[in-house]
């Protein structure tokens, strides 16, 4: 008996940790509570054990084929999984044969899960048809594509849509905190010591995906090992982990770096001549003209942005001339603009505003676009709230919707862009503050 359970235990451990730690049940499961909170219609027809044929449409990792699972579980159903990738027209007929045996020999009902159905084509999905409306079995479908574009009409008309969102920081810290303290199925028997910022770290890099934390927690497990029941996941670790790109631009030595810098804050100081030595040191210092180039691209970006909206042009049109002359008739060209760039008012708003909304973007993952603001080219997007209140700015006084929101409701209201009053971004600021009146009137 000891040597059973021995096999069973690395029968198991050579699964990967997110079919380990796949729920057994409803109450271990995390996330959709939109769909799986008390009195939901879909916690109801789950608990009562009456399914019907639906679609789960929603983001990878967020728990469509569990939840399928589940259901087959909780209606004491055969569960038939089907891959639209590797299964065609023959699978299908066979599984239709099963489930009419089943029906009539054992009066048992038959889930058939098919994963990515949007892979099948329109033929393909027509051969379910009869088939779900007759009862033969009942059909859920996941797809990360809309159903709208997807699937055919007729399907659609005899199967519910149900939408999963992707998890939230929180429900991914509950996957993950949970696999590392379960000593059967999970990693509690390694004593992993994992600082809450860097789990923190670790699962919006997941982006709301609950198998790739498992995944990843499971990759940084196998490459630390158990060592002396005391092992930690440090910065560096979770970094090679996921990918992270520390690596730097080969250096050409200390002086050459020196010298970049020293043109670079030379432009953003406004002092023009400054400028122009160092683009000459750097030149007869053998400096490839290009990488210059480059640099003064960045520096109209960074620097000047909005302030003047001349000097990206400029900057462009220098490099465009280089390439055409080459050096050294092509140098002056990029004299030319870093003089210009050094003369021009400064502004770094769009280069912090930027910055903001980058970290944002990564620090909350995949919000949903708000309703009132997504295309609704479809029946059933319609019917699910796409655009429903959408207001045309161009139907609105001085083609202004004032009080309208466009962002996540979690990001409601932020303010990334701050003009300056310099060059043109003193009239864009203008502007911006009479729109942001208009706003605070209509509330």
């Amino acid at each position: 008996m000891k040597h059973e359970n021995t096999n069973n235990l690395q029968s198991q451990n050579l699964q990967p940790l997110s079919t380990r730690m796949r729920p057994t049940s409803l109450a271990e499961f995390i996330g959709q509570s939109h769909l799986l909170g008390k009195g939901k219609p879909l916690q109801h027809a789950i608990s009562e054990g009456v399914l019907h044929s639906m679609i789960l449409w929603g983001p990878p990792g967020t728990g469509k084929t569990t939840l399928a699972q589940l259901m087959a579980q909780q209606a004491d159903a055969r569960f038939v999984r089907l891959s639209a990738i590797f299964s065609g027209v023959k699978d299908i007929r066979k599984a239709v044969d099963d489930a009419v045996l089943a029906k009539s020999e054992h009066n048992q009902a038959t889930i058939l899960f098919i994963d990515e159905i949007h892979r099948f084509n329109k033929a393909q999905q027509d051969v379910f048809l009869p088939y779900v409306e007759d009862g033969t079995f009942i059909l859920i479908g996941a797809t990360t594509e809309n159903p709208s574009f997807e699937l055919n009409n007729a399907l659609l008309s005899r199967t519910r849509v149900y939408v999963l969102k992707s998890l939230t920081e929180n429900e991914l810290l509950q996957v993950l905190q949970t696999a590392l303290t379960d000593n059967e199925r999970g990693l509690g028997h390694l004593s992993l010591i994992f600082p809450q910022e860097l789990q923190l770290l670790l699962v919006r890099g997941a982006d709301g995906d609950a198998r790739q934390v498992l995944n990843l927690v499971e990759i940084i497990s196998d490459l630390i090992g158990d060592k002396n029941n005391e092992c930690i996941v440090t910065e560096t670790l979770l970094a090679e982990v996921m990918q992270v790109n520390l690596r730097r631009f080969d250096k050409q030595g200390e002086a050459f770096y020196d010298q970049i810098s020293a043109l670079h804050k030379s432009v953003r100081g406004s002092a023009p001549d400054a400028a122009l030595y160092w683009f000459c040191r750097l030149i007869d210092g053998g400096c490839d003209p290009r990488y210059i180039a480059r640099r003064v691209l960045r520096m109209a970006n960074e620097d000047i942005g909005l302030a003047d909206p001349r000097a990206l042009p400029i900057a462009l049109d220098a490099c465009d001339v280089y390439e055409r002359l080459g050096s050294p008739e092509g140098e002056l060209a990029l004299a030319q603009a870093i003089v210009y760039l050094a003369c021009a008012p400064k502004s770094n708003a769009v280069y912090l505003a930027f910055g903001e909304a980058m970290q944002d973007a990564k620090n909350h993952g995949s919000l949903e676009v708000p309703l009132h603001i997504r295309n609704a080219p479809t029946h059933l997007m319609k019917s699910l709230g796409y655009g429903k209140t959408y207001r045309y700015a161009h139907d609105e006084p001085e083609a202004y919707a004032a009080g309208e929101n466009y962002f996540p409701e979690n990001l409601k209201d932020r303010i990334y862009y701050s003009p300056t009053s310099r060059g043109l971004e003193a009239k864009i600021a203008e502007r911006l503050t009479y729109f942001r009146a208009l706003d605070k009137k209509s509330k």
